[in-house]
């Protein structure tokens, strides 16, 4: 393999994943344990089958927490909410190129975003939807975010026909973020840095782990082992 200079690593953990009895305290020991990103999985029971984080809960998170807030807007109407949740504290905020409909509507949502202040924009899709549907995007977004799993519910198994999606972009010459969302864990995750993401999301692999610290830590090395034998930027 060709030596390249590597991309950091960023490990995002994602709230849904927590106890929401605790979410303050959940925020900050994932903090203290290593987390560079809190992700965000906003759902609103219609683009998914499933209600989550709507923005004062986010807002309440943001309080807690000291790390960039990564949200992840799984919502039918990603326009109207842009300024809610920018407000609410979004570091990152993403939508979906399925609820945009088309390449004009996303430029539209990517520019509201951006008079909303957002500090980084991200376009997310499906497992079925082809990463070529996005090609037109790509100057204009920080982030991609390849699902590995359908959106919606925590749990899943990873999907790993996807990992061809994160191959293209990063072949294609895509020097943003590339975030990996969906049943990742010690097995699936270095595969997914292989492929070129360096944003990679876990739930249980990290909240459902005896040690919270090792478990972001040993994810951590996986991802730049991984990384380094793919040869990835």
């Amino acid at each position: 393999m060709p030596t390249m200079t590597q991309r950091e690593i960023t490990i995002a953990p994602s709230l849904l994943a927590c106890d929401f009895t605790q979410i303050g305290a959940e925020t900050r020991r994932v903090e203290e344990c290593g987390a560079d990103w809190l992700h965000v999985d906003v759902m609103d029971g219609h683009f998914v089958p499933n209600l989550t984080f709507g923005p004062p809960l986010v807002a309440a998170i943001q309080r807690a927490a000291t790390k960039p807030l990564d949200v992840h807007l799984m919502i039918t109407n990603p326009l109207e909410f842009a300024g809610a949740y920018a407000r609410a504290g979004a570091h990152v905020l993403t939508f979906h190129i399925e609820a945009a409909g088309s390449i004009e509507k996303s430029r539209e949502i990517i520019r509201a975003f951006r008079d909303e202040g957002v500090s980084k924009v991200g376009v997310a899709l499906n497992p079925d939807t082809p990463v070529e549907s996005i090609a037109e995007l790509l100057p204009d977004v920080e982030l991609v975010l390849v699902m590995s799993v359908c959106p919606g519910f925590g749990g899943q198994s990873f999907m790993g026909e996807v990992l061809a999606k994160t191959r293209w972009l990063r072949e294609r010459g895509y020097t943003g973020h590339v975030e990996m969302d969906g049943g990742l864990n010690a097995e699936t995750l270095p595969l997914c840095a292989e492929a070129g993401a360096d944003v990679l999301v876990a739930g249980s692999a990290i909240f459902g782990a005896d040690d919270m610290a090792a478990a972001i830590g040993k994810l951590r090395t996986l991802a730049r082992q991984a990384q380094a034998t793919g040869g990835n930027v």
